[in-house]
């Protein structure tokens, strides 16, 4: 990039930041009345709960920030490029961004924003979106290259739905082709493309994989997001999931895609912690680990509010049960009058560091935590506290991107 461009981008640095929010609400305003196709890619919920243009104003500054040098910033930039290429964002679509964004800090900073500050900052965004550009290709090479892989969306059969807790239902994906399914790693995700009657655009949503590789079908268990205030649906696809969709339907689907999965090459003991339906990718890790990696150690917790929404229960007790090698603790903030007479729960109210401590053997493990963001904060404050090192500690964020140490 122009040494002299460089500059007038760190110097504007902070204005852009101080107005980033502003500025990509306004983008995210401009892009979809310019090109309202695009309404059928974005995730439509994050627009109006404001989750998503907090996120892609933390992800520019951050990539402006280190334009010299995007290492440092790497595993964000894959983890933006996995849901992209599970999105199949394409190369012809950053013009189209970037023309949009330019628009919006020109009209949010005004006057302030001249044309030599405008045309720095273009050029900056043609060297961050050819980063994404070159990241994707290789995973979309990737993606449709591996035994059994594709490209775009394939279609998927609903072979089996099997409620696992009153709100939370898997779906049995079998291929319709027949075809072998490709290897992924648990953890990971895919990506659906759903047209649900009534509504003008495509939805596409990410669920993670609830079981292990190899099985011949993919499984996503899906929690029904019930209505927020002021008569807005979070979960529009999730209750129309649950609702409308049934054994036999078709839905089509990405290859899986994501950065957050157990690393397979290790034997160190592992600890899964989960809250609420953060248990999916987990569910896949614990799993995988019975059946390829027997004799290594896992702990998992789970928390929930009671019995009644804690799905796979009964499985992760089995396992338990069956596996000297896997033990599991649960959780509850409010059990029911039946729980406390079952006694079938570990401790009452939230995952505290001390309860860690006390029931963990050692800090010395993976530690893979997945949830609702007030639940992860807490959980990585705790093992930041205990001295977990930070290479040790793995989560994922449903949704729009975020950052624990900022929430």
């Amino acid at each position: 990039m122009d040494p002299h461009k460089l500059e007038i981008v760190k110097s504007t640095l902070p204005v852009v930041q101080e107005h980033g929010e502003a500025i990509t609400k306004r983008f995210y305003q401009r892009l979809f009345e310019n090109h309202p196709e695009l309404q059928n890619v974005f995730n439509m919920t994050h627009q109006k709960t404001g989750h998503q243009p907090k996120a892609l104003a933390n992800a520019v500054y951050a990539a402006a920030a280190n334009i010299e040098d995007m290492s440092a910033i790497m595993p964000a930039l894959e983890r933006i490029g996995q849901k992209h290429r599970s999105m199949q964002i394409k190369p012809e679509q950053y013009p189209i961004v970037g023309e949009n964004l330019l628009g919006a800090i020109k009209e949010i900073l005004g006057d302030a924003a001249t044309d030599e500050i405008i045309d720095a900052w273009a050029d900056a965004y043609e060297v961050i979106a050819d980063v994404f550009i070159r990241m994707e290709d290789k995973l979309y090479k990737t993606a449709e290259t591996q035994p059994g892989g594709w490209a775009g969306f394939k279609d998927f059969m609903i072979e089996r739905k099997v409620k696992e807790s009153d709100v939370i239902t898997s779906f049995y994906l079998y291929p319709t082709d027949g075809k072998e399914l490709p290897r992924f790693y648990p953890g990971q995700y895919i990506t659906i493309h759903i047209n649900i009657p009534e509504e003008e655009f495509i939805h596409q949503r990410q669920y993670s994989l609830s079981d292990r590789p190899g099985t011949g079908y993919f499984r996503i268990s899906v929690k029904r997001e019930d209505p927020m205030e002021e008569g807005y649906a979070p979960g529009v696809v999730s209750n129309d999931l649950h609702k409308l969709f049934k054994e036999g339907d078709v839905l089509p689907v990405s290859a899986p895609a994501g950065d957050f999965y157990l690393d397979m090459e290790s034997n160190a003991p592992v600890v899964l912690i989960s809250g609420g339906v953060g248990l999916t990718p987990l569910m896949s890790m614990l799993n995988t680990i019975v059946h390829e990696q027997p004799d290594r150690k896992v702990v998992f917790i789970h928390a929930a509010m009671n019995s009644t929404v804690h799905a796979f229960k009964e499985h992760v007790e089995s396992v338990a049960s069956k596996h000297e090698n896997v033990k599991s603790y649960v959780v509850y903030q409010s059990p029911t009058n039946e729980d406390r007479k079952a006694n079938n729960f570990d401790k009452e109210g939230y995952i505290t560091l001390e309860w860690l401590q006390n029931t963990l053997s050692s800090r010395e493990a993976q530690f893979y935590f997945c949830g609702p963001v007030p639940f992860m904060k807490a959980v990585n404050n705790a093992l930041k506290q205990w001295g977990v090192p930070s290479e040790d500690i793995h989560y994922e964020f449903f949704g729009s991107f975020g950052d624990l140490e900022s929430e």
